[in-house]
Order: C-alpha cells, then structure tokens, then sequence
C-alpha cells in the first residue's frame, strides 16, 4: 500500500460552504455588534460566572479537539512510530483551526479587549499567574503550528521553485518547530487543569483534585488521538476516499491504554479522597459525573476487543464516545460542576451560542478548502 498526500480538487463554493459561511456571517455581525456595545449585550455573563460557553467550548474544547497534531506528534517523533506519518498534516490541519480560532475566541471574551496587547509586554505581565501561561502558551502554539503547516502550503504551489525553495529551508527547521509543538501544548493542557484548582470549594469534589493538571493533559491526548480517528473516517466517507483501516485500528490501541489508565486515576483519586459517595447523590453533578464516565467506560469497551476496533463502525463510535465524553468534562470541570454560591445562575444566550456555531462554521470551512487546494489527506492506492 503506497501512501501520498495530494489535495482532493473539486469546486470550494458548494452548497455546503454556502451554509457555512450564512453561519460564519451571522457569527460575524454579532462579534461586531459585541465590540460596539459590549459583553452585556450579547452575553448571559456575570461577576458570578464571568467565564462561559466562549471559553469552555471555544477555548477548552476547541484546543482540546485540535490536539490531533501534538498527539500524532508524540506518537510519531517521541515514540518513533513512523507508520502514522500518513495521518500526521490532517492532525496538524485541525490544529491548526482548533487554536487560531480558540484565540479568536479568547479576544472576543475579554472585557477590555483593547488593553489585550499587554499580555506581550513582559513590565504589564504578572507570570505568576497560571493565566499568563495559558495565554503566552496557547499564542506561541498558534504561531508553531502555522508554521508546521507552512510547507504543506508551499508545496502545493509545485510551480514555484521559490515557494520550493523556502519549503526546504522551512523544514531544516521541522525539529526545532516539532519540539516546540510537543512542549507548549504539555504545558498549556496541564495548566488548563490549574486554573480551576484556584476555584477551591466552589468546583465540586467530583472534579475538584490536585490531579486537575494531570487529568486536563490525559484528556486532551485521548481527545486528540480519537478527533484524528474521527475526521479520518469522516473525510474518506465524505470524499469517497479508501478508509485507512489498518493504520486506525493501531492508533486505536493506543487509544484504550490511556482511557483505561484515565479511569483508574480518576476513580483511585475518588476513593483516596473518599468522594466516591457523591456518584450517587442523584442531583445534576453526579448524573453529568456518570454520564461522562459512562461515556469513557463505552469508549473502552470498544477498544478493548480487536474484533471492534478493527470495524469501522465501532471505531466511529468508540471515537464519538471520546471526544463526547472529553468535551463534557471540561463542560463539567468549568461550568456544571462551578458553584458560585447563591443568587448565580448561567445559561448562554443565544448570540453566544450563535457565535459559537459561526466559530465552529468557520473551522469547517477551512478544513475543506485546505484539502482541497493542498496536499493534506493521504492518497491511498491499494494493491
């Protein structure tokens, strides 16, 4: 089975890009209409809960959804398991929009947005705060994984011996931009766990932990393997494209060993803390709480049987089960499970709802024009 990467061609403008960019427009006057008369006008936020489904789903999920680059990334420089290589620029591509548009997100967020240039001014910034780290992390991220895709790009402009050129002078490079690309989001995945530990007693038990760190970070790997799984079969059902079975079967292994070392941490940490009697308490937490081990426990099953993970169906659910089940917890972990103390409440409204599906509207739009116009999904040609 030979393996390269050729962009798919087609028309960009169809009716589905068409849909996507009505949305991305809608998004668009609301974010304007945002900055001309602020977060109050478009926004349920308070001083009880100033931070919401922006920053949950745009930010904590996004990022997390685009942890197919840095995920593929260990596995394949880190673990030197070279046969995921074919997988390694749409992982990277998905990246790519996950955080550009998760810092999109951050401005929109920010009350004073005006003052955001501070954060680059080292005599403004107080870097002891684990915020700072995100932010600083999360820009620096956006920046290396532009750069992971520059030759992509370049490359699709065969034609140009300069653009060749340059794509040669890039990739002298790749080892520097690579190990910045598996530090930086190490760092910002774990420290996305830190800043709820601040929250002390008002997070639940469920999720409050010292191990908040540790469980951001697993999480986010488990949700990048199982996004790369999932656009993978869902681009070669879509384009009409061969599955990449084989290599997806594999990648599923490594996918149940860390959900099963997730659980057992998350359920020992429960037992050494002596919480685990707040599962059964009947009351919105602990239904989420179940819901979303319920979820990684499915995932596991799934992946535990060779048979299952070598079918296409079942690792199509077993990846939704994931990145359903990632999702919810950071949901949980910074929303559901958030208790201010009395008189707060949070529901988004509708223009942040709206922005956000213009936000995710975007996203897609970039993915099919870039597969398109580059060489970014493997072509698989079987004997």
């Amino acid at each position: 089975m030979a393996e390269t990467s050729t962009p798919l061609g087609g028309k960009i403008v169809t009716k589905p890009f068409m849909v996507l960019a009505a949305l991305a427009a809608m998004a668009g006057l609301l974010i304007i209409y945002r900055y001309l008369y602020g977060l109050g006008a478009v926004t349920n936020l308070s001083d009880g809960y100033p931070w919401g489904i922006w920053i949950t789903y745009d930010v904590l999920v996004g990022t997390a959804l685009g942890c197919g680059g840095y995920a593929m990334a260990v596995l394949v420089y880190i673990f030197n398991r070279w046969e995921y290589h074919p997988l390694v620029r749409s992982a990277v591509l998905t990246s790519v929009f996950g955080y550009t548009l998760a810092a999109v997100a951050i401005f929109l967020d920010i009350g004073r947005y005006w003052n955001g240039y501070n954060l680059f001014l080292p005599w403004h910034v107080n870097f002891n705060s684990v915020l700072v780290e995100v932010a600083l992390c999360i820009a620096a991220y956006v920046l290396v994984l532009w750069l992971e895709l520059t030759p992509t790009v370049l490359e699709g402009h065969p034609q140009s011996a300069k653009a060749q050129t340059n794509r040669d002078r890039l990739e002298r490079w790749l080892p520097i931009i690579v190990a910045l690309g598996i530090l930086l989001p190490t760092m910002h995945q774990s420290s996305l766990g830190t800043l709820m530990i601040i929250a002390g007693h008002k997070l639940s038990p469920l999720w409050q932990t010292q191990l908040l760190p540790l469980f951001f970070l697993l999480s986010a790997i488990i949700m990048g393997y199982a996004v790369t799984v999932f656009e993978s079969l869902l681009s070669s059902l879509a384009f009409r494209r061969p599955f990449e079975t084989p290599l997806l079967a594999r990648i599923s292994g490594v996918m149940a060993w860390l959900v099963g070392l997730y659980l057992v941490l998350r359920f020992g940490d429960l037992a050494f803390r002596g919480e685990l009697s707040l599962i059964f308490q009947g009351n919105l937490n602990s239904l989420m709480f179940l819901l979303e081990n319920y979820l990684f426990l499915q995932a596991l099953l799934i992946l535990m049987s060779p048979g299952r993970r070598a079918h296409l169906r079942w690792l199509f659910v077993a990846a939704g089960c994931l990145l359903l089940a990632g999702s919810l917890y950071r949901f949980n972990a910074f929303l559901i499970g958030y208790n201010p103390g009395p008189g707060w409440s949070y529901f988004p409204a509708l223009p942040e709802i709206l922005i956000t599906l213009g936000i995710v509207a975007l996203e897609l739009m970039g993915y099919l024009y870039f597969v398109k116009r580059y060489p970014v999904l493997p072509q698989v040609e079987h004997a």
